[in-house]
């Protein structure tokens, strides 16, 4: 790999996991790179939110542009939340991802879960390891290649096997995945059990109950991303001081907009 996914790949430090935050629109991408992150992500979910849709419901052309203006707010890595790569097939896949080097990205990450006319599902483990492969050769071509992120799906859409999960990553990692993720994982010692099975750096999604940052270090965790939970800590901010000025009739949230305000001031100058 050359220069910016070389740049983002060496980032991936097992038990010095990179913090990787996914900004949502420009302003929070500039905010955030003003905090001193070394890498920002997209994230699906909080994307579709700016549109006012569910995690999903955003088209490969839509993904693929706001990708580019994250790309554009700063100068940092930008790896690309690209779902199932807007498409079941293989060769579906391979263009998106060869829309996604075009865009400037350093990654993306294409996901083992998805499907057309409304039938979502997690795909056949061999189908989903056919649809990496061609995600792979479409990153690493040229000069310009891109970090490809896989991820096996199973645990935050609710099938808690393990054994399925480590199968599937290491399906991925032979398929030539430069990073593994597994999506829904809270547990240390599954974590830990992920990390071993594999010789790829492994992305965990922090969630409200996982274990805290030096205990994901400590099992040798690379890369530790936010999905859209800071998009959704932002909108439920916004809920809160809409309920209190409707049912209170105070202003009290208007203490959090002075720190807001100096954040923004900050990055945006």
């Amino acid at each position: 790999m050359t220069g910016i996914a070389e740049q983002f790949l060496a980032l991936h430090r097992p038990g010095a996991p990179l913090l990787m935050p996914n900004p949502w629109d420009v302003g929070s991408a500039k905010l955030l790179a003003s905090l001193g992150f070394e890498e920002l992500a997209t994230t699906s979910s909080g994307f579709a939110a700016t549109l006012g849709r569910l995690d999903g419901g955003v088209s490969r052309e839509e993904a693929i542009a706001h990708a580019a203006e994250i790309v554009a707010a700063t100068p940092l890595p930008v790896s690309a939340d690209l779902e199932d790569g807007f498409g079941e097939t293989p060769e579906a896949v391979a263009e998106t991802v060869r829309l996604a080097r075009e865009a400037g990205l350093a990654g993306c990450s294409i996901e083992d879960y998805g499907g057309e006319g409304g039938e979502r599902r997690i795909y056949d483990a061999e189908l989903a390891a056919e649809r990496v492969a061609a995600a792979v050769e479409a990153a690493h071509a040229g000069s310009e290649r891109l970090v490809l992120t896989a991820r096996a799906e199973n645990h935050i859409r609710g099938v808690d096997d393990l054994a399925d999960t480590i199968a599937r990553l290491r399906s991925y990692e032979q398929a030539g995945a430069d990073v593994l993720f597994a999506p829904g994982l809270r547990d240390v010692g599954q974590i830990r059990a992920v990390v071993e099975a594999v010789g790829r750096p492994v992305n965990v999604l922090m969630l409200p109950d996982c274990p805290p940052i030096s205990e994901l270090a400590a099992a040798g965790v690379a890369r530790i991303s936010v999905g859209g939970g800071f998009a959704f800590a932002a909108l439920g901010a916004v809920a809160e001081a809409a309920r209190e000025l409707r049912e209170d009739g105070t202003a009290g949230y208007l203490e959090q907009t002075m720190a807001g305000s100096r954040a923004a001031r900050d990055a945006f100058r």
